[in-house]
Order: structure tokens, then sequence, then C-alpha cells
């Protein structure tokens, strides 16, 4: 039995994709989870806004803007299924929306929608490129 380089025993060709973390790290998760983390803190700073400057009643403006601060987090968290994409799609949505109770939502909402479909369009592009390089070095291999 042969090492190579790295002390490993097996060649390039016995190399495993799924043993590697850089091929299996998404940059898309951590983009997307990233906008998220950012848009909690801003809809949770959200929620005095609402309560002192727009006059929505603390019973209303708590668990809107809370609770999408922690849906946010929640959603950060289950971004390695697909469909927590989809929820994080519903929750830029909920983030525009929420420019009916403060107007200044609207536009940071937007500024959200716009940095997650970023985060994801670019993740997206970078998963395909990413798996074409290695596709490309696994066959030189």
């Amino acid at each position: 039995m042969s090492l190579d380089s790295d002390g490993d025993p097996r060649g390039p060709a016995e190399y495993h994709a799924l043993e590697d973390p850089d091929r299996t790290r998404s940059p898309r998760r951590g983009m997307c989870a990233a906008v998220l983390s950012l848009e909690a803190i801003t809809l949770g700073l959200s929620t005095p806004v609402m309560i002192t400057v727009a006059d929505v009643p603390p019973k209303v403006a708590l668990p809107i803007g809370l609770g999408l601060m922690v849906a946010c987090l929640l959603v950060a968290g289950l971004l390695r299924r697909e469909w927590g994409y989809v929820l994080g799609w519903i929750l830029q949505v909920a983030a525009i929306a929420l420019g009916f109770f403060t107007a200044t939502m609207f536009f940071l909402g937007g500024v959200f929608a716009a940095l997650w479909a970023t985060a994801y369009l670019l993740g997206r592009k970078i998963e395909r490129d990413r798996a074409a390089a290695y596709a490309a070095f696994d066959a030189q291999q």
C-alpha cells in the first residue's frame, strides 16, 4: 500500500467526493443564512419602530416583528433542505409586506429581498461552476 503526498493510502481515483467537506459545503447556504441573520436583526428592531413611530399596538407589533425575526433565524438553520429556500422567499415577501405597518420596511424589505435574490442566484451559480470544475478535475485523474 502506497501513500499519496498527504499520507492518504488512497490514490486520487479512489478519493470519494463525500469525504471532502470543501466539495459538499454550500456557498448558497452560507450566503443566504447570512442575509437571513442580518434580516432578523432588522425585523427585530422594526418592532419598537412599529410601536413608537407607527402607533401599532404592542399586541400586534410584538408577534409580527419578533415572530418574523425568529422565523428568519429558524429558516437560516433549515437551509440544508431545498424547501428552506422556499421559506426564505416567503420571508422576503413578509418583510416587504411589513411596510403596511411602517413604510420604511417597504424599502428595507426590498433591500433584503434583493440581497436574498443575489445570494441565492449567485450561490447556485457558484455551486454549478464548482461542480463542473470538480467533475473536470476528477475526469483528469
